[in-house]
């Protein structure tokens, strides 16, 4: 049998794969990474970031700066003040619209991710016949435009007399959420061992059991994942919330913003910049607080 060569330390190990120090890169080697590498994630990282510099700069400028960029530069401010956020927290129902929108996104995602985990196991777990086939029809309803199946929602919600009221959000949400997070759970469910819940069958658990006590404590990064996709489309659904909802004080976020800020032709672009901005603030603190279960329960989803 013929020794293998192991190296002995980093360097060797280095060597081996042909790795190269920062330090000793020759200049055509770093110039081909700046180029391939550094220079294409600043202008990434540039496109993704701007919009929130522009809403935060337009949200501490005074009107006159907004509209006389031959004086001031567009991309800075000269003179910050807080009116804008004093006329969107003091002289509108803003603090209630975002109270609103966060009891909405709240409720409509616990009952979608609820509803999603059943049935994701039953569709990976019990192994019926057609159950890929049930899948599959389920991922193609997340598909249909929520502008064709607004209309008999909300013949639905007439009928039910939950109109302008919202309750009626909540229990419209899952037709697009439940959908979406079955089909990521169902990925994610691929990945746990089957022989897990064998075990738990033959010691006498019943499919409660095993999805209580094995199932969901190993399926905690898609459960995050499943939520936070729910939460964020909760979040900033616009049509139905359009549709739906008519009074002034019971507005969600992203169509209060729009339909109560903009009086005829003006609009109010400081205000509005700065509901956009601090409307954005919940959904930016979930993902970097959970980016961790995330990351992992994407890997997971697609593990096979």
């Amino acid at each position: 049998m013929t020794d293998t060569l192991v190296p002995d330390s980093t360097a060797e190990v280095q060597a081996a794969i042909g790795y190269e120090r920062p330090e000793t890169l020759s200049w055509d080697s770093r110039l081909r990474r700046s180029v391939t590498i550094y220079i294409p994630l600043a202008l990434f990282v540039l496109i993704l970031l701007f919009p929130f510099y522009w809403m935060a700069i337009t949200a501490i400028k005074p009107d006159y700066e907004m509209y006389d960029y031959k004086t001031y530069n567009p991309f800075w401010v000269h003179s910050p003040t807080l009116h804008n956020i004093d006329v969107l927290l003091f002289q509108t129902n803003y603090p209630r619209w975002l109270m609103i929108t966060m009891g909405i996104a709240v409720a409509s995602t616990f009952l979608s991710v609820g509803a999603s985990v059943l049935c994701a196991y039953a569709i990976e777990r019990l192994r019926f016949r057609g159950a890929q086939h049930v899948g599959l029809a389920i991922y193609l309803a997340y598909l249909v435009p929520p502008s064709i199946l607004f209309i008999p929602l909300a013949t639905l919600i007439y009928q039910f007399g939950l109109f302008d009221n919202p309750v009626s959000l909540i229990l419209t949400y899952p037709t697009f959420l439940v959908p979406f997070c079955t089909w990521l759970l169902i990925g994610y469910f691929k990945s746990i061992p089957y022989e897990l819940e064998e075990c738990a069958l033959i010691d006498g658990a019943s499919r409660l059991q095993i999805l209580r006590r094995i199932t969901l404590p190993l399926a905690v990064p898609g459960l995050i994942s499943a939520g936070i996709f729910a939460f964020t489309l909760s979040w900033n659904e616009f049509i139905y919330a359009l549709a739906f909802i008519q009074s002034t004080d019971k507005k969600t976020v992203p169509v209060a913003i729009l339909t109560e800020l903009v009086t005829g032709d003006v609009y109010q672009w400081g205000a509005l910049m700065a509901g956009s901005l601090l409307g954005s603030v919940p959904v930016a603190l979930i993902y970097s607080f959970f980016v961790e279960y995330y990351v992992s329960s994407m890997t997971g989803a697609v593990k096979e």
